[in-house]
């Protein structure tokens, strides 16, 4: 099955519920907006086989845009938002793109391909037009991992990729229901975005609700208004959403009954006093529209507290892991009574793992296998050789660890690994976790770095205003204390600015460690 027929499964399944929620497109009027769209890539040059590009917001054009592609047999590539001209250049150059379906706003004056005006509404349908015959193996994306210059990874994943990892979702079955409603503000041209704000809602035959920004107070709008049963976010948003009840609630100076309520409920409920619970802890799902029932994290670890705030007020919570290369979720937490934090969950669907080279702690690296895999990086054997062994198994580049629930762990990347002089590891993600929990630090990145001729973990601090260097290296020195002493954060940096992250929220490492060789970092504890 190729994507376009995974659509019109679901429309012969679901026709009158609504796909489009905010533009009241149903099911099965959508294949005909396809088809108009493909009508007018069609007669723009657009032929089976070809590559073209989709830069955009999460406008209702970018899924429509997106199956007009497959439905003329071509090949989607998925181009960041927040790139450059050049690198979108190199991007189209290496695969041969001609064409970019792109909002306005992102043309400039390109030599290798052709803008298309991805709002431009389509004048006609040609109603002879039939969807291209792909085959499963068909190349359906294609997505850069690794920058856009020298050799880069250029992940190419089959409409077979896509299709199972569809089927893969309904491991989420007991949450996601037909006719509900996903918020769909993450990314759709990242994988993270791609997989929970589109699958899985194309799988279930729910509605998408498409959000171009994060700006919060349209996103707060949107719950009150639409009420959605499932939003999906990055970790960093549920500390900011929680961060902000939080503070809402000690305005009022309620925080006190708020959290004890929170904490006793079962005991509360035993009394008789279930309406309170019910009315306190249904003032505050109100935030985000009173229907919310599953929270989706992704991306990154998620806070234990920060999960544990979430499941208090009745709702589930759930973490999940995956890559570009895994069209996202392969692993998704599970609703357990005593959870290991910080786990990202077990194996979904036909989906195999391995933990290979484990050390005394029992962290090694993760090697996967199964459909949603894809079969290798884009005219680079060089990667593939490397990623990949006889048996099909895929190396991850993540080190993790298994707790007694069969729940992995993420120890961190193996590429980010501080290898001391002493030849012992230190992973920045469990400093970064202890770091984080500063009051006043607001992100933290931890790389290796030589001081003096020796390799350390350093760190660099974004804090609060109110911060001072004195404040922090105290704070800092009693964090450290909870890891082995080979493991401490002696030598760090601070600073008021935000440091620089990814379109999910992931910090640049690489880009904050040049900032400090560069100077850009005056205020040191070295």
């Amino acid at each position: 099955m190729n994507m376009y027929q995974l659509l019109e499964k679901n429309v012969k399944r679901n026709p009158e519920t609504l796909f489009l929620v905010r533009e009241n497109v149903t099911y099965a009027e959508f294949p005909k907006l396809v088809q108009a769209r493909a009508t007018t890539l069609r007669d723009m040059g657009v032929k089976p086989g070809d590559v073209v590009g989709l830069l955009s917001h999460n406008l209702p054009q970018f899924p429509i845009t997106l199956f007009a592609i497959w439905y003329l047999g071509g090949t989607v590539l998925l181009l960041d938002t927040n790139l450059t001209p050049v690198e979108y250049d190199n991007m189209t150059k290496l695969t041969g793109c001609k064409f970019v379906c792109a909002e306005k706003s992102f043309f400039y004056d390109a030599k290798d391909f052709k803008f298309f005006d991805i709002e431009t509404k389509d004048k006609k349908t040609d109603e002879t037009l039939k969807p291209y015959p792909l085959k499963d193996e068909d190349i359906a994306t294609l997505s850069f991992t690794s920058g856009s210059t020298g050799t880069p990874k250029i992940v190419p994943l089959t409409h077979f990729n896509l299709v199972s990892c569809s089927d893969n979702l309904e491991y989420l079955n007991q949450w996601l229901r037909p006719g509900e409603m996903f918020y769909a503000f993450l990314p759709l041209y990242h994988v993270f975005g791609f997989a929970v704000g589109f699958l899985a809602p194309l799988h279930f035959g729910m509605g998408i609700l498409l959000q171009s920004t994060i700006n919060p107070n349209a996103i707060m709008a949107d719950f009150a208004q639409y009420k959605p049963q499932v939003i999906p976010a990055v970790p960093k948003l549920w500390e900011i959403f929680r961060k902000k009840i939080i503070e809402g609630v000690k305005a009022k100076k309620k925080w006190w009954l708020v959290s004890f309520i929170m904490n006793n409920q079962k005991l509360l409920r035993t009394m008789g006093m279930g309406k309170l619970v019910n009315k306190v802890l249904n003032q505050i799902r109100s935030v985000f529209g009173g229907r919310a029932r599953l929270l989706v994290a992704g991306g990154a670890a998620t806070k234990p507290e920060v999960e544990k705030f979430y499941t208090q007020l009745g709702m589930a919570f759930v973490q999940g892991y995956g890559m570009t290369e895994t069209v996202g979720p392969i692993c998704c937490s599970r609703p357990l009574k005593k959870r290991v934090a910080y786990a990202f969950g077990a194996p979904m669907g036909d989906t195999e793992i391995q933990i290979r080279n484990q050390d005394e702690d029992g962290i090694g690296m993760l090697w996967v296998r199964g459909n949603q895999i894809f079969g290798g990086y884009l005219n680079n054997e060089e990667a593939n050789k490397e990623s990949f062994d006889k048996e099909g198994w895929f190396c991850t580049g993540d080190l993790v660890w298994q707790d007694k629930n069969g729940e992995l762990h993420f120890a961190g990347r193996k590429k980010q690994v501080i290898v001391l002089d002493s030849g012992k590891n230190v992973y920045p993600d469990e400093l970064e976790g202890l770091f984080i929990e500063i009051e006043g630090v607001k992100s933290v990145a931890v790389f290796e770095h030589e001081i003096g001729g020796k390799t350390v973990a350093y760190g660099v601090f974004s804090v609060e205003p109110d911060m001072t260097m004195e404040k922090l290296a105290a704070a800092v020195a009693n964090a450290n204390k909870k890891v082995a002493s080979y493991k401490w954060v002696t030598h760090f940096a601070m600073t008021t600015d935000d440091l620089p992250v990814t379109s999910t929220q992931k910090i640049k490492h690489h880009v904050v460690r040049q900032w400090l060789i560069d100077g850009k970092y005056t205020d040191r504890h070295e």
